[in-house]
């Protein structure tokens, strides 16, 4: 090799070496055209650290504590409507579930389903419900009903009921007619502020505070009171009577040679409480020409006469008892 070629080929390796190096370790010291110190490039950040650079890390904490709390709230919810439908969830009668209740003693479903039935049901069998019955429409009963206890805290409005023994604890309100066949049986005291109208009252003892106002007859009734014959008839006289303990008629027939004295002694079928008042009235003139009189007690009461009375006549007399 030519040793100029050599030299020549060395000082250009030192020229370049120092171009090379002399180009970049000044680079940073002097500009090369105002010879002013030059300023040291940027640094060149990427995207996402730019990105994170504007966040505080603090509302980046919040935000995700915000996230979680928004799950937590949703999936609770959901999972309390869904337990809410499974409670609640209506279940259709297959076809299935039609051929187990041919069986006997076939559970379907549980608790906490509700079974469903659209069509119409007819149940030959007895029918046994263990809990409550609650009928949303109209109950319809063909046949009789039997009903152990009947609570009924609402209205109640009955057609034509019939009901064999009808015990009521409070107070009954009655606003239409009340019409008894077999007649009314009352153990208690008993008010009425209408009027009370029948065809026949019968009552063992009646109490009348106001004014007892009767526009028809009053007939007494009841045992007919004995009667014995007194001397004063006569011999071969006669006494009978007609009537009650409260009103009747007594018929005297004399015989011979009647005394002064008493014509009949009257005893009452039952006892007043109290020596009762009698009024005897003289049945026409001649029984009105005689000097009588009455003595009373509790069980009765003997008539009399102050004078003899005729002999062979009859004479007759009424007579009202009031206690």
């Amino acid at each position: 090799m030519d040793p100029t070629q050599i030299q020549s080929d060395k000082n250009n390796d030192i020229h370049s070496l120092e171009h090379d190096d002399g180009s970049k370790a000044n680079a940073n010291v002097t500009d090369a055209t105002n010879g002013q110190p030059a300023a040291p490039a940027p640094a060149k950040q990427s995207a996402i650290k730019k990105i994170w650079d504007r966040f505080n890390i603090y509302l980046v904490l919040f935000v995700f504590i915000v996230v979680i709390a928004i799950g937590v709230v949703v999936f609770i919810t959901v999972k309390s409507r869904q337990s809410a439908q499974q409670e609640t969830a209506s279940t259709g009668l297959t076809q299935d579930a039609l051929k187990q209740l041919a069986s006997t003693d076939v559970t379907v479903g549980n608790p906490k389903q509700v079974l469903t039935i659209n069509a119409n049901s007819v149940f030959a069998g007895a029918v046994l419900i263990r809990s409550n019955l609650e009928v949303a429409g109209t109950l319809k009963i063909g046949g009789a009903l039997t009903i152990g206890d009947l609570n009924v805290t609402g209205a109640t409005k009955l057609g034509n009921t019939d009901v064999k023994d009808l015990n009521v604890a409070g107070a009954l309100a009655l606003q239409g007619v009340l019409t008894l066949k077999n007649g009314l049986n009352v153990t208690g005291h008993s008010t009425f502020s209408g009027d009370i109208i029948t065809n026949s009252l019968a009552t063992g003892a009646l109490t009348i505070n106001g004014d007892f106002n009767l526009t028809q007859h009053i007939i007494a009734g009841g045992t007919i009171p004995s009667i014995e014959r007194g001397g004063a008839v006569g011999g071969g006289g006669t006494v009978s009577l007609s009537g009650s303990d409260t009103s009747g008629s007594i018929a005297i027939n004399t015989g011979t040679s009647p005394p002064a004295g008493c014509f009949a002694t009257v005893t009452f079928s039952k006892k007043y409480n109290n020596t009762p008042h009698v009024v005897v009235s003289p049945v026409g003139s001649s029984a009105g020409g005689l000097a009588f009189y009455v003595t009373r007690t509790t069980t009765g009461f003997v008539l009399c006469t102050g004078s003899p009375a005729p002999a062979g006549q009859s004479f007759g007399f009424d007579y009202m008892v009031m206690g």
